[in-house]
């Protein structure tokens, strides 16, 4: 796919190419990394099924680190850092497996996915199966159905992501919806992470969603590692 919807600061300098979780979209990227873009060109998608990148098919861990892959041909980069947070920390990590040519270093914030012998979590499952309820719903009744899930979020985000949400396609919430309940990993093994070999930098969660057993999984594997606890993710660059 080389039609994502991407922001691209251009600039002649070291390519940074950012992910964003699941049922977001680039600004979530850009409201805070937005000063990275001084020291990198920094390239912000939105993901197949997510934001302006409409899509209503099946999503698979291929599909979406091909996607990327293309879209960095598309912009003549050879190589790049490749990051992403949460659910987009999981398509940079299936970039890096399949495309490692491309990948000159990782960055995983808060990753989400352990591979397919761990699995979600109970917490993570019941939170994807509310989200993939509520988009099962969408392509009849549009976009708010998501609004519930906002709920618990401080009054003034909560208005911000209702007024996101309103703008996305409802069949690729569906889509995107249906992928995240599925439980699919980008990998199956911990053991497939040793193929990893460019230097990585992970930050774990910090919430059930995002368990720090979870980043332990990579810690354990990537020969090439830096740990890094902190809130501010451009620390991490």
């Amino acid at each position: 796919m080389n039609d994502l919807f991407f922001v691209d600061s251009e600039g002649d300098k070291p390519a940074l190419i950012l992910l964003h979780g699941g049922l977001a979209n680039h600004r979530s990227i850009l409201l805070w990394a937005a000063p990275l873009a001084e020291r990198y060109r920094l390239v912000v998608p939105d993901l197949r099924g997510s934001g302006s990148s409409h899509f209503a098919g099946d999503l698979t861990w291929e599909l979406l680190a091909d996607d990327i892959a293309t879209l960095a041909s598309t912009l003549g980069l050879a190589r790049a850092t490749v990051g992403g947070i949460s659910f987009g920390s999981g398509v940079a990590v299936a970039t890096a497996l399949r495309h490692p040519a491309l990948v000159e270093r990782l960055v995983l914030l808060h990753p989400v996915y352990g591979g397919a012998e761990v699995g979600l979590t109970p917490e993570q499952a019941a939170a994807m199966d509310a989200m993939d309820a509520a988009g099962r719903r969408a392509p009849a009744e549009g976009p708010s159905v998501l609004f519930p899930l906002l709920e618990r979020l401080p009054a003034e985000l909560r208005e911000r992501a209702r007024a996101v949400f309103e703008t996305y396609d409802p069949a690729s919430i569906a889509a995107t919806t249906r992928f995240l309940a599925s439980g699919a990993q980008p990998f199956a093994s911990a053991r497939d992470l040793a193929a990893i070999t460019c230097p990585v930098t992970i930050v774990p969660g910090v919430d059930p969603q995002h368990p720090v057993a979870i980043a332990e999984v990579y810690r354990a594997q990537l020969p090439s590692c830096t740990w890094l606890e902190t809130a501010d993710f451009t620390h991490a660059f």
